[in-house]
């Protein structure tokens, strides 16, 4: 190890002249001035030895490889997000990121159990263990990065809050709604939104508060509400299942920033690079247009050494995340890059489509940006 040393001299002058009744004055005899050289070892920065990992560090994914599935909650109530589809099967760009983490734990995205979630439910499901990963449509805010001990990933859905209205009732604004009757879901940011901008708006309303979505859009189909509210993308997927789509209108108006993405426990700094870094696997892939039909041709002929770093080629990323290095090349081949991902849910071909708007890549005029695969 290469340090650089520096050389301290210290020169102490003992003056041990002490003469009886005399205050001061000449040394006494034999006494020595030493001169003493002291070596301190700085080391060059950057050149610290590696701190082990902390406790828990590892212990997720050993008790995932353990149980041989991943559990991931999930909703079971938000077309194009988390859902049941009509074969009976989950679906949704929250569904499919946890098809991309098992995927890249596994090599294969069908080792996944999906564990419907209420939001009320949800950071409980987590903390107690009884889900691995959380990844349904939950907004990254402070008191549930720290209180509620969770780690969000980075960002894979920005999104904001609505309100639906009925067609031809004239409501146009929230001012409209003043002294109504607003449905709304309990144990969300949504719930609180809603109370912070009607009051800052000085708008008296009536919340009919509900336990999950299918109660909260019931409710409001049942017109038990004058109003509905949640994140815009809900409102677009929620109204597609109501039995007139087109007599509901979303207005125009945006009531709060939702920044949605998985969610981990506080604790295990591996799992949560995992976690985090298969997010970046699905945005990259799709910023060097590597996808689930050419994914082959790529790892065979990268485009650039980013692109064999993210396949595998290059280097040791993937054990350094305690994966297989072919962990993103499983992820895009099983699974897709995000804008596959996107289009099965939300695309332009899906009754749920939502224009990708800030959840474009970087290049596009959107939000979505991976750190490099270095």
């Amino acid at each position: 190890m290469s340090r650089k040393i520096f050389s301290v001299f210290g020169l102490l002058i003992v003056a041990s002249m002490v003469l009886a009744a005399c205050g001061g004055g000449t040394p006494a005899a034999g006494t020595e001035r030493i001169v003493e050289t002291v070596i301190v070892e700085v080391p060059v920065a950057g050149d610290a030895a590696p701190l082990p990992p902390p406790a828990g560090y590892g212990a997720t994914l050993a008790a995932v490889q353990a149980r041989g599935v991943l559990i991931c909650g999930v909703n079971s109530q938000v077309p194009g997000f988390g859902y049941i589809d009509a074969d009976g099967n989950f679906s949704g760009i929250d569904v499919d990121y946890c098809r991309a983490l098992a995927a890249a734990i596994f090599g294969d995205s069908t080792k996944v159990e999906f564990r419907p979630v209420t939001a009320a439910e949800r950071f409980t499901a987590l903390q107690s263990g009884e889900i691995d990963v959380l990844s349904r449509n939950t907004t990254w805010s402070t008191v549930r990065d720290t209180e509620l001990g969770g780690n969000f990933t980075a960002t894979t859905f920005y999104d904001g809050q609505g309100m639906m209205v009925r067609a031809g009732e004239g409501i146009t604004t929230l001012a409209d709604l003043a002294g109504g009757t607003i449905c709304v879901q309990t144990g969300t940011t949504t719930e609180l939104n809603l109370a912070d901008v009607m009051a800052a708006a000085g708008i008296a309303y009536t919340p009919a508060v509900f336990e999950d979505a299918d109660s909260t859009f019931a409710a409001y189909a049942e017109e038990r509400c004058d109003a509905v509210t949640t994140d815009k993308s809900g409102l677009v997927s929620r109204r597609t299942v109501l039995e007139d789509p087109s007599a509901h209108v979303i207005l125009d108006v945006t009531m709060s920033k939702e920044p949605l993405g998985p969610m981990v426990r506080h604790g295990d700094d591996q799992w949560f690079d995992i976690a985090q870094w298969t997010v970046f696997a699905l945005i990259s892939a799709e910023e060097f247009g590597v996808t689930s039909a050419n994914v082959d041709a790529a790892k065979a002929n990268p485009s650039n050494p980013e692109v064999a770093r993210l396949l595998g080629n290059e280097g040791d990323l993937g054990l350094k995340l305690g994966l297989s290095n072919d962990w993103a090349y499983n992820i895009i081949a099983q699974v897709g890059n995000y804008e596959e991902v996107y289009n099965r849910s939300l695309g332009p071909d899906t009754p749920t489509y939502i224009p990708r708007g800030l959840n474009s890549l970087y290049t596009e005029g959107g939000l979505l940006y991976a750190p490099p695969f270095r």
